[in-house]
């Protein structure tokens, strides 16, 4: 049964959606004339369309009818916290080539901070619809059950890549195998010899965090080394922090001898705090990082690192939301590929002092 839309002079295409109970997507087919509809689903959105007299926009202009193997022209939202990294550039390529790939054009934005709440979260989704969206790609951001709801509420698309927390049953995700990648790093520098093995993590509650903390913690007691609490610190994704949390644990009473990052960035970050205190890497700390991203191999020296792959990851991610645009069922809901180690000139066993005093 629909539902009232609602008195505005201009209904949205979220709007026309949610008061016929389906997708933006199956409006838009509608709109285009596709033959994929269902009879009395085409009815109902007509009558609704006709009764509000809906103003096609250029873009839903009538066309002709495509050919089921035809797919309609869609247009994908890939959201970012911060699309200024490695990390993004990364799965940004491997989104844009399946969307070329597909027909699907790929506008890339920043995550809305302003959108908390269920009202709000719900704002932010229709602005996404308003402007164009199909469907949403959102990567590593804080998205919440309120966000959530807010998509569902306009029908838009959602798959979430390398979620900062567990997501919903229901919500699409890509991620990669991080608490193996994690014991993977761990167990590489351990075989080397080292015993005072530092991890800089994540923020505190982040999901990919916790992964890569407990593989972390596995492969240490795996090996019978003792658990200091001092090397384990919360410092974040970035430089700055690496850096920061690299340079107190690096001029410490009891300095590690390697130092594992939570990210290839943070990794960075102590491979320069290093370089300040006038140690050398490997030969007096050796550092791992966590994504392989294309700097890992620029960088002197090279990063040891655990393969995440980021742009099959985004491939993925925009192969499963396009078959949500079209109205499948996904089964799984949720993806995770494998993870690797990539061992580099960052990594040696660790001085000899450390080793006879281990």
């Amino acid at each position: 049964m629909t539902q009232p839309v609602g008195r505005r002079k201009r209904p949205t295409l979220a709007a026309i959606a949610s008061a016929a109970g389906v997708s933006t997507a199956t409006v838009s087919k509608v709109l285009n004339g596709r033959d994929d509809v269902g009879p009395e689903t085409r009815t109902a959105i007509q009558r609704l369309l006709d009764e509000h007299e809906y103003q096609q926009s250029p873009r839903h202009a009538p066309r002709r009818p495509a050919r089921r193997e035809e797919p309609a022209h869609r247009t994908i939202g890939l959201i970012f916290d911060d699309f200024m990294s490695p990390y993004a550039t990364e799965l940004i390529r491997g989104v844009t080539d399946a969307g070329t790939a597909a027909g699907a054009d790929v506008v890339v934005g920043r995550f809305s901070d302003d959108a908390s709440g269920f009202s709000a979260g719900a704002a932010w989704a229709r602005r996404l619809v308003e402007a164009g969206r199909d469907g949403v790609l959102v990567v590593t951001s804080d998205l919440t059950s309120q966000h959530v709801a807010g998509f569902e509420e306009v029908h838009l698309p959602l798959v979430v890549v390398d979620p900062v927390h567990t997501p919903q049953a229901d919500v699409a995700s890509v991620g990669a195998t991080n608490w193996t990648g994690a014991f993977s790093a761990t167990e590489h520098l351990i075989a080397l010899g080292h015993r005072r093995i530092a991890h800089l993590g994540g923020p505190s509650g982040a999901a990919i965090t916790l992964a890569r903390l407990h593989g972390y913690r596995a492969a240490v007691e795996s090996a019978g080394l003792p658990a200091d609490p001092r090397l384990v610190v919360e410092a974040g994704f970035g430089f700055d922090a690496g850096f920061e949390h690299a340079t107190r644990l690096l001029t410490g009473p009891e300095p590690p001898t390697a130092v594992f990052a939570v990210t290839d960035v943070c990794a960075f970050g102590v491979v320069q705090a290093a370089h300040e205190l006038g140690l050398r890497v490997p030969d007096d700390v050796s550092v791992v990082g966590f994504d392989d991203t294309y700097m890992a191999r620029w960088v002197t020296p090279a990063l040891t690192t655990v393969r995440t792959p980021l742009q099959d990851m985004g491939r993925f991610a925009l192969e499963m939301l396009l078959r949500l645009v079209d109205g499948e069922v996904l089964d799984p809901h949720h993806i995770e590929l494998a993870t690797h180690l990539v061992v580099r000139s960052s990594t040696a066993p660790p001085p000899a002092a450390a080793r006879a005093g281990g």
